[in-house]
């Protein structure tokens, strides 16, 4: 969520942003500063109506002590009427209010200065220092679900008779192989870079998915379910329910643990993981990977999120795609990280980096998992801010400089920044290892790592 004070303050510097981001931001600036003048205005009227009620009502008791009884009869009348528009125009004010938040809830993260610009995909930067391992040449490499269907233990006809299009069963090894990969992720970034790990809620409300940016935006790729049910209310019964969303990623119950708190600096950063089932309806992606586990209604993913300062998160982000680069380099999986163009980054993103696998069957790089800064754009829908510490009083002290102000002694909260990524999309992590570990026998090596969460198996083969 944008601030309409910081828009009103430098307009140039906001609209520039969403040009970046492919939209009429002058336009756009435009609605929002005319809705944020009426309101503005209005607020005014408000005040100064409510001023003159005030002193209107101490001139009544004036008059009355001087037995004026016209005037108190006319001070009387205008105090109501004051009253009255005062109460129409308090209703006015929720209504602007509503309508400037709802106008400020559609617009995306601004992009960050280093950002390439572009307007798709096709100009998304490589980052070759981040670049790792060589992909293995497999003569007439098979894809995934070809390997699983062959092994008989991945089966999307019946998972299509019971469920539909984009699920599928896992069985046998790779129901376990699922389950490996899953521990293995939690325990590395557990371990090794000090996540917390969480189970967390796949139910969410309205404001839990408003406060990451999927509402009110984007609520067509959602899955809404909800509880009817029969409630009491002084002594009558009536009909209630309850909606919650299935969540499509960890990020909206991890991110949302700290929603309307203030936390303290010596809080920062917080460091979630959580493995979960997530749940997309794909709505802009019909005719896109309808075969196979890329792009499923139903998969399973570790999230990583972290909450820090706004000066941290840079460095955050850095260490949170370290962590998701360290499983695939842990399985030996070659892959690249690009950084995405602000055509091609996501709604709540500042900048973020995708990191891509090799996958020999399809004899490309694909997504499997993206690293962003959302800077303090969720933090101000969730209203989640942090009281820095105070600065030393000691004797000697002086404020730094150069600086427009003297720094404040306790300084006011200020906004968290929020980041999220995958670390990393369990399903496609077991697509990479199906093609990248396949055997000429048709049979797939499972990489030392997984070993001990296989229970010592060494490779997958169909049962006998």
């Amino acid at each position: 969520m944008h601030d309409i004070k910081a828009i009103r303050d430098d307009a140039t510097a906001f609209v520039r942003g969403l040009q970046r981001r492919g939209l009429d931001g002058q336009a756009v600036a435009n609605d929002l500063l005319e809705k944020d003048k009426a309101l503005r205005e209005l607020l005014v009227r408000l005040q100064n109506s409510q001023a003159r009620r005030n002193e209107a009502s101490k001139l009544i008791g004036q008059a009355k002590a001087k037995k004026d009884e016209a005037q108190a009869a006319a001070l009387m009348a205008e105090v109501a009427g004051l009253k009255d528009d005062i109460q129409k125009g308090e209703a006015e004010q929720r209504e602007r209010e509503e309508t400037l938040k709802n106008a400020l809830a559609v617009i995306p993260n601004l992009p960050a200065d280093d950002v390439p610009d572009g307007a798709d995909e096709a100009a998304n930067v490589p980052m070759p220092e981040r670049a790792f391992g060589t992909p293995p040449g497999i003569n007439n490499a098979k894809q995934h679900f070809e390997i699983g269907e062959a092994l008989g233990q991945m089966d999307f006809e019946r998972a299509a008779k019971v469920s539909g299009a984009r699920f599928v069963y896992l069985k046998s090894d790779l129901a376990r192989l699922e389950r490996a990969l899953g521990a293995f992720m939690l325990d590395t970034h557990t371990e090794q870079f000090g996540y917390t790990e969480v189970s967390p809620p796949v139910l969410v409300r309205d404001q839990a998915l408003f406060g990451t940016g999927q509402l009110p935006k984007f609520e067509e790729d959602l899955f809404q379910t909800s509880r009817e049910y029969m409630d009491v209310e002084n002594g009558v019964f009536r009909n209630s329910m309850d909606r919650f969303w299935l969540i499509p990623t960890a990020e909206v119950s991890l991110t949302n643990y700290v929603a309307d708190e203030i936390l303290s600096e010596a809080e920062l950063p917080i460091r979630f993981t959580a493995h979960t089932p997530c749940f997309r309806a794909e709505a802009g992606s019909a005719g896109r990977d309808t075969r196979g586990m890329i792009r499923m209604h139903q998969f399973s993913k570790v999230e990583l999120v972290s909450i820090t300062a706004p000066e941290k998160s840079n460095e955050e982000h850095e260490r949170m795609t370290d962590a998701a680069q360290t499983i695939l380099k842990k399985l030996d999986l070659a892959h690249r990280v690009v950084t995405l163009c602000t055509g091609d980054m996501g709604f709540s993103a500042q900048k973020t980096y995708d990191i891509e696998v090799w996958l020999p069957g399809q004899n490309a790089f694909r997504e499997i998992s993206s690293c962003s800064n959302c800077g303090d754009f969720q933090a101000r829908r969730m209203n989640t801010r942090y009281r820095p510490k105070p600065y030393p009083q000691h004797v000697g002290f002086t404020q730094p400089s150069p600086g427009p102000s003297p720094l404040p002694i306790n300084p006011s909260p200020r906004p968290v920044h929020t980041l999220n990524g995958s670390g990393l999309a369990v399903g496609r992590t077991l697509v990479a290892i199906l093609e990248n570990y396949q055997q000429p026998d048709g049979s797939v090596a499972i990489p030392d790592v997984l070993v001990p969460y296989m229970g010592g198996k060494t490779k997958i083969e169909k049962p006998s």
